[in-house]
């Protein structure tokens, strides 16, 4: 069925300015989109918004090159379904509305045969929303908040091992699973005030609260905090056994090293996405010895697909990838997995109700391990988790991918 057949929404109001950038990993784009899918020359055209630039544009531009491996590597082994893969991106800037005009734009102008997500929950949301009127199949690789999930969507699924409350799981079973004369007793939350962030301090506080380890601090901060002051000086105060930052890089960073200044010396301390990035150990001193964090992404994974997306992305980009890049990476394993198995990729209405169909009942082999999904989209697993040994943060939980144990009680700052 030409895509010319299906029912569009009209919409007003998407100026010629809203494609600010257009990339495109092989051949040329032509203003419709060119993946009419009529003939096995044409290339499968692959939509999406990412932000380039603006608050999100460094994670952005990871999801971004993580996009373009996943393209490079899917061409070079001959495309698929026969035909070559190429990727339509537009710059949302960081900015929600442009995320709904571009995503309008992509599937209702451009007729682009697939699409995959953005980074970041406040621009899924949004443009999960456009996806899912049009009724197109939509994987993300990095809306992980509980929002996500409760908004209805039917086409939706989230390509990592787990949503934001899930991150934790692990340590969770880890500390529970400790003698009771051993484990922490009391534990101190401090999380910014986002979706995500908060969402895997708060998934780690319900669970260890139902296992009974009391909470005696619980703070939340504007995304703009600079000064820690005020919350470190509430967390020592309460001289809890462990500290958790439910956090993203600058503020984990400045939350960290205002608990150092106190002299607060915590049993545990666990926080999000700051200790994995490459700039957090100098950031805070070198002084990371013990420090946690879930990851859901290891370049030393023994998934078969894992070796060649790291040697390949790194010839490609002179550097290894990051936990940004094999999300995008994956979203686009979940999506190329569906499209094989259903033998179809168009804006026909069957065949993207082919294409959602076998996700829910299958599960995808990638680079962060095996995923399936529940009925709302997210993913059924656990992130690891992460701690820093002896200068390196390596893989401590779970066994299978332990690369290192556990340091318990965690050393001094």
């Amino acid at each position: 069925m030409s895509r010319t057949h299906r029912t569009r929404r009209t919409h007003g109001g998407i100026a010629a300015g809203t494609l600010a950038l257009v990339l495109v990993t092989s051949g040329c784009i032509s203003g419709s989109g060119s993946g009419s899918g009529d003939s096995a020359d044409d290339p499968i055209v692959i939509g999406v918004s990412l932000p380039l630039t603006g608050d999100f544009s460094e994670p952005g531009k990871g999801v971004e090159r993580g996009y373009k491996a996943w393209a490079k590597i899917v061409n070079d082994n001959g495309g698929l379904l026969g035909r070559k893969v190429e990727l339509k991106i537009l710059d949302d800037q960081s900015n929600a509305d442009r995320v709904v005009s571009d995503y309008e734009q992509l599937i209702g102008r451009d007729e682009v045969d697939l699409v995959f997500g953005p980074f970041s929950t406040r621009l899924v949301v949004p443009s999960a929303r456009v996806a899912e009127e049009y009724g197109m199949l939509f994987v993300e690789p990095a809306g992980a908040a509980p929002e996500v999930f409760q908004q209805g969507f039917k086409n939706l699924f989230y390509a990592a091992p787990a949503v934001a409350n899930d991150h934790y799981n692990h340590l969770a079973e880890y500390i529970l699973a400790m003698p009771e004369g051993d484990r922490p007793k009391t534990v101190a939350y401090a999380a910014m005030d986002d979706p995500f962030a908060q969402g895997t301090a708060n998934g780690l506080k319900d669970k260890l609260e139902k296992g009974g380890v009391k909470t005696v601090a619980d703070e939340v901060y504007p995304p703009n905090t600079t000064d820690f002051g005020n919350i470190a000086a509430k967390i020592a105060d309460s001289k809890a056994d462990m500290v958790v930052g439910g956090t993203q890089y600058q503020d984990g960073v400045n939350l960290i090293v205002a608990l150092q200044q106190l002299d607060y010396q915590p049993k545990m301390a666990a926080f999000s996405t700051a200790p994995t990035e490459p700039e957090f150990a100098k950031a805070i001193g070198n002084k990371t010895e013990g420090i946690l964090a879930p990851t859901g992404y290891t370049q030393k994974a023994d998934y078969p697909s894992n070796k060649e997306f790291v040697e390949k992305y790194t010839e490609q980009f002179g550097k290894a990838p990051e936990e940004d890049e094999a999300n995008a990476y994956t979203t686009g394993q979940v999506v190329a997995a569906a499209v094989e198995a259903a033998k179809c990729a168009s804006q026909d209405p069957d065949c993207q109700k082919k294409l959602v169909e076998w996700l829910r009942g299958n599960t995808v082999e990638t680079v962060v391990g095996p995923l399936k999904w529940d009925d709302k989209g997210r993913p059924q697993s656990a992130h690891m988790i992460q701690q820093w040994v002896g200068g390196q943060i390596q893989i401590v939980l779970p066994d299978a991918q332990k690369e290192a144990d556990l340091i318990y009680p965690k050393p001094k700052w």
